[in-house]
């Protein structure tokens, strides 16, 4: 369907996150090589047309979050310098020099969020964390599979709760679980577990006196109509959850999610929300191809994460999806939550900002 979204998988290596790790790895940096999108009509650095963007990284925004001196992106950028592509990897700092969400393993996330929290400690910043291991993920597609039963889930997501303690965080609720529910891809069988499920887990998470939670409600080309998420985010907790997040992972402009985020708002009574911006500069890919959210060429960077968004309701733009991993193995991509550095420096090519 156009409208879904990938996110990264989850990765048991140390670092901090999933569609990410003890804190997030995402691939050796033999993967890491890959080359690009193997499509008739454009490659992983760009599509026909395309004018790259080129020259000084282009300058952080305020962002509270912390940065993780080991991501993908910035372990690329060290490897970069050393074989002497400094062009590259100048451009690659506009995402390794930047804020962005980790994705805890779905096996055991605590080691990672524990390891994110304390390299942030020290930065005073706050972490920002995805918890995606809802049972029946992604209805069998690229991230297919979460937590075994509602028992496993439960556990999961304590240990998730107890590892961030009483750090501040913000944490992005299940990508996808709410918008398949109304799209019709989870079965009916399992809506109930899975609302009972989110509204336990939002409980569980705020729990932490310094934690902030956002239930996903998808965005506005996937749920093109913002009234069908209200009752399932009421029904999965919004009244106890600081906000919605909408674009995880996909690519639609900024003024038509933050239109859509406000009729949503205003359905569910006036809840705040916060906008996935990073691979949305160049808006979506055009024309109407298959699977236009999976790894589409010709893509950049959208606006830098920061909470300075001028609007009383958006709580911040976010970099939820993590630039450079791949959203599944279309288009030539390594498996979903891959790292993928040629991807990766095409959309720093194009960065909106």
């Amino acid at each position: 369907m156009s409208g879904r979204r990938i996110v990264p998988r989850a990765f048991a290596l140390p670092r901090a996150l999933s569609r990410v790790l003890p804190l997030l790895t995402s691939a050796a940096l033999a993967t890491a090589l890959v080359a690009g999108c193997s499509s008739p009509d454009a490659g992983a650095d760009g599509e026909e047309g395309t004018d790259p963007l080129r020259g000084e990284p282009a300058p952080a925004a305020a962002s509270p979050y912390w940065v993780d001196p080991n991501s993908d992106a910035a372990r690329q950028v060290r490897v970069w310098e050393k074989e002497g592509r400094e062009a590259d990897a100048k451009l690659l700092r506009r995402i390794s020099g930047r804020p962005v969400a980790d994705w805890p393993a779905w096996d055991d996330p605590a080691p990672g969020i524990r390891a994110a929290v304390k390299s942030a400690a020290r930065t005073e910043k706050t972490v920002l964390l995805v918890a995606y291991n809802i049972p029946h993920r992604d209805c069998g597609l690229y991230s297919a599979g979460g937590a075994k039963d509602a028992d496993s889930y439960r556990s999961w997501i304590g240990e998730f709760a107890e590892a961030i303690g009483d750090a501040p965080a913000t944490v992005i609720l299940e990508p996808d679980a709410l918008p398949h529910i109304v799209d019709g891809c989870t079965p009916p069988e399992h809506h109930a577990e899975r609302y009972q499920l989110l509204s336990e887990a939002v409980d569980t998470l705020k729990a932490g006196p310094n934690t902030r939670v956002y239930l996903d409600a998808g965005n506005p080309e996937w749920i093109d109509e913002p009234s069908k998420m209200a009752q399932p985010l009421r029904q999965a907790g919004i009244d106890r959850a600081d906000g919605f997040s909408l674009n995880v992972s996909n690519f639609q402009p900024n003024e038509s999610v933050k239109a859509y985020a406000t009729r949503l708002s205003e359905a569910v009574g006036g809840s705040h929300f916060v906008i996935d911006t990073s691979r949305n500069g160049r808006g979506p890919l055009s024309g109407g191809r298959e699977e236009a959210w999976c790894n589409p060429p010709g893509r950049g960077l959208g606006t830098p994460p920061t909470t300075d968004t001028g609007d009383g309701r958006l709580d911040a733009y976010l970099w939820i999806k993590r630039p450079g991993d791949s959203d599944g193995t279309c288009r030539g991509g390594p498996p979903a939550g891959d790292w993928w550095p040629e991807y990766a420096l095409g959309l720093a090519r194009r960065a909106a900002s």
